[in-house]
């Protein structure tokens, strides 16, 4: 029987193919209904969902889920981003994006890039551009200058441009990936 892990897999692989699909498992059924990949469960009922019929591929995933985190840690392995805010259906959208080459692409609670940060911040005392963490926005990656946390608020600075975050907000960014963890 395949795993949560497994059929959520299945079902974003079939999706970006455009391919129809039919499994399940004890907790997850995914299947094609008129050209729409849906992944549900019996509880909560579909819980993501994919037009197979369109020219690009974008996934909308129920911010309500049980099964939220693990379609959230699952699409950027892909390198499908959230993009924007819930949509009037409690959906959060999902589109495909390119990521820089030797980054690893994470969309996590801004908490997570605060102590990835003190990790790396050694590096960004060093003359030049520290390219080890990058953060989308403006439809752009920026690398990060400096991070600070303050009163809850989470400070990140780039070049030329400082982005406030909600310490429980979601965040996407790249880690750059080691050289010794590709062999």
């Amino acid at each position: 029987m395949l795993s949560n892990l497994d059929l959520v897999r299945e079902f974003i692989g079939n999706s970006i193919q455009k391919k129809d699909i039919l499994l399940a498992n004890r907790s997850l059924t995914a299947q094609t209904v008129n050209h729409i990949n849906n992944l549900a469960t019996k509880a909560e009922g579909v819980i993501a969902t994919v037009q197979l019929n369109t020219t690009s591929t974008e996934f909308l995933i129920s911010s309500h889920s049980s099964h939220w985190e693990l379609l959230n840690q699952t699409l950027p392995e892909c390198n499908y981003l959230l993009k924007g805010n819930l949509d009037s259906h409690g959906f959060y959208h999902y589109q495909y994006c390119q990521i820089p080459k030797n980054y690893k692409l994470q969309c996590t609670k801004s908490v997570v890039l605060w102590q990835t940060w003190w990790k790396y911040r050694k590096n960004a005392l060093k003359l030049g551009i520290p390219l080890d963490l990058l953060i989308q926005t403006r439809d752009s990656w920026y690398p990060i200058r400096d991070l600070i946390i303050s009163d809850g608020l989470i400070y990140v600075k780039t070049l030329g441009n400082e982005i406030q975050i909600d310490a429980d907000d979601l965040v996407i960014w790249l880690s750059k990936i080691e050289e010794n963890s590709q062999n």
